[in-house]
């Protein structure tokens, strides 16, 4: 037998029998002495396929690949799920960067990620589908979908997919606030495609101003660009365009640069409320330097193809302004979908879904909604007076002493956040100190029902609804794929805090939201920064900041060297104006 032979018969013989190949290795290692060798490897028979069919994975359907859906979808380790994932986008976008995709800053397919690139370093059972969710059938356990009507390739396709687990993470749509005209003449700001339109419709209104037909009146109102909205999104929006064309358009159209005009309409007395005063006072500050046009108390009425009529809430006057393109950053409301939803389940009278402090939809055992189109119920503490009051009084005495509550103090705090900030607010060590500033008798320690309710009844007032943010949509995604990590072991071990209406404790410690901080790009490489502590920075330097916490925060190493060469063209080359 030749050798090339032998070695071909091996190499057959190590592949289809593995056990061979392992043997001869320890064979050798053991210098052919005696050994013994075990080879486990699973039997695939009716016996193995009975426990598998035991074992069936939970289903689990994600709706939405926004910053909620994909924080759990990379946060998800634990592979006895099955995922689907049904999106009208096949990718994540990282939407505090539109902004900077209108005016060329950064280009659009620099912030998305493909989300079957995210999905596939996970090693997990997830399947994603291009569809939208029209329907959803919480008593059969349903999510009826149509293939997304972009890509209708010869037709469109209708499915329906079962769940276990239901996670609704679909975001939400700009709010109109019903005002005529808006839908049909107004840029939004919400998606990857938007910002690409806004870039289209900036140069073509500088394109068309230049035309030599154009009279001098008509030139101003085409280059007459109108933000509706002082929040984040829209003076980050009217920043990037002051110095998109300063820097850029005004030297490819010398001749139209005089006539641009950028105006800023805010229903509220001053923009980023949300912000500290010294940024708001600032913020303002440099428009006026920069010479947008800020309007403050202005409400929008009414959106024609050509004007846009405000009222002034100081005066009444009614005003129409001409322009030649509007963009509308004014919050956020409900998809159609999740308000059918909401009606199904009893909750057709509220803004955004309504979920426990665990993110579960109320009334719902295995639905959970996060982001932007759901709001967390923060249970109230005096709504369960009595039960904490019992649940520390074991002796079922009817009163106590502050010493009673030592074993409870802690579960109060983590069950109602909301005493937590009382305390921090009256500037009080703990929850002791709360109680002793309310006790009647200070030498005998006493406390009773009427004092305990008294103690606690300013408490709730502290209550406030998380912000519509990235920040609060990715913390939730986290927290509930380490929900989902840890389901199994939290039944049997819960870890969550006493149930002072039950026995035993919650399976999982509630939501909480850390606030990081939040920035505001005023253009001029200037920019705003709010971080905890109430610390707040201005300046150059911060900008630097964002710089850096932005390409920090990036989906992937992919994304953050193109939006790093992105900034670094802009910087060499300046912002592309081509009509694509």
């Amino acid at each position: 037998m030749s050798w090339y032979a032998f070695y071909q018969r091996a190499s057959r013989a190590s592949h289809d029998y593995p056990s061979i190949t392992k043997l001869a290795v320890l064979f050798t290692v053991s210098g052919g002495g005696l050994l013994a060798f075990s080879d486990a490897r699973p039997f695939r028979g009716a016996y193995a396929d009975a426990i598998q069919s035991d074992q069936k994975k939970k289903k689990v359907v994600v709706l939405g690949t926004g910053w909620a859906g994909t924080s759990f979808l990379k946060n998800l380790k634990d592979p006895s799920y099955e995922v689907q994932v049904v999106s009208p986008r096949n990718y994540f976008a990282f939407t505090p960067l539109l902004p900077s995709v209108t005016c060329g800053t950064v280009e659009a397919r620099s912030i998305v990620e493909p989300v079957r690139n995210i999905v596939k370093k996970k090693g997990l059972d997830v399947q994603f589908r291009e569809a939208e969710c029209l329907k959803i059938d919480a008593v059969n356990k349903k999510v009826y979908c149509r293939s997304n009507p972009d890509n209708n390739l010869g037709g469109e396709e209708n499915f329906t997919v079962d769940y276990d687990y239901l996670v609704i993470a679909m975001g939400a749509r700009s709010n109109t606030f019903n005002t005529p005209g808006v839908v049909e003449n107004c840029h939004f700001l919400k998606e990857v495609e938007d910002a690409q339109k806004i870039r289209r419709s900036v140069i073509d209104c500088f394109e068309k101003a230049t035309l030599p037909s154009i009279s001098e009146e008509e030139r101003k109102r085409i280059l007459h660009f109108v933000v509706v909205g002082g929040g984040p999104t829209g003076v980050e929006f009217a920043a990037e365009l002051h110095d998109f064309v300063t820097e850029d358009l005004a030297k490819l159209y010398p001749c139209a640069k005089d006539d641009v005009k950028i105006t800023l309409l805010e229903a509220a007395d001053h923009i980023l409320n949300m912000f500290d005063k010294r940024i708001t006072a600032f913020a303002e500050e440099k428009f006026q330097r920069d010479g947008i046009d800020l309007k403050t108390g202005s409400m929008v009425v009414k959106v024609t193809d050509s004007e846009i009529s405000t009222k002034e809430r100081a005066t009444g006057e009614n005003r129409s302004i001409p322009y030649g393109m509007v963009v509308w950053s004014t919050g956020i409301g409900t998809r159609p979908v999740v308000m059918d939803f909401m009606k199904q389940i009893g909750q057709g009278n509220r803004r955004a879904l309504a979920t426990d402090e665990w993110l579960r939809v109320e009334g719902c055992d295995n639905i959970y909604a996060l982001g932007d189109c759901a709001t967390i119920n923060q249970r109230k503490v005096m709504e369960d007076i009595m039960a904490i009051f019992s649940k520390a009084d074991k002796n079922q005495s009817g009163t106590l002493t502050v010493a009673d509550f030592k074993d409870v103090i802690k579960d109060i705090c983590e069950r109602y956040p909301q005493v937590e900030i009382y305390l921090k607010r009256k500037q009080l060590k703990n929850f002791v100190d709360l109680l002793k500033n309310y006790q009647g008798n200070a030498q005998k320690e006493i406390i009773d029902i009427e004092l305990f309710k008294a103690a606690l009844s300013e408490v709730d007032a502290q209550m406030k609804n998380l912000p519509a943010t990235a920040q609060v949509a990715a913390q939730q995604g986290a927290y509930l794929a380490n929900c989902f990590n840890r389901m199994e072991r939290c039944e049997t071990y819960p870890e969550g805090p006493l149930r002072f209406r039950g026995s035993g404790r919650h399976r999982f410690h509630p939501f909480r939201y850390k606030h990081f901080g939040q920035f505001a790009p005023l253009g001029g490489e200037q920019t705003a920064a709010q971080l905890p502590g109430d610390w707040v920075s201005i300046g150059h330097s911060t900008q630097w900041l964002w710089y850096s916490v932005y390409a920090s925060k990036l989906v992937s190493w992919r994304t953050r060297m193109l939006v790093i060469s992105d900034w670094g063209r802009r910087f060499i080359f300046g912002r592309d104006s081509s009509r694509i």
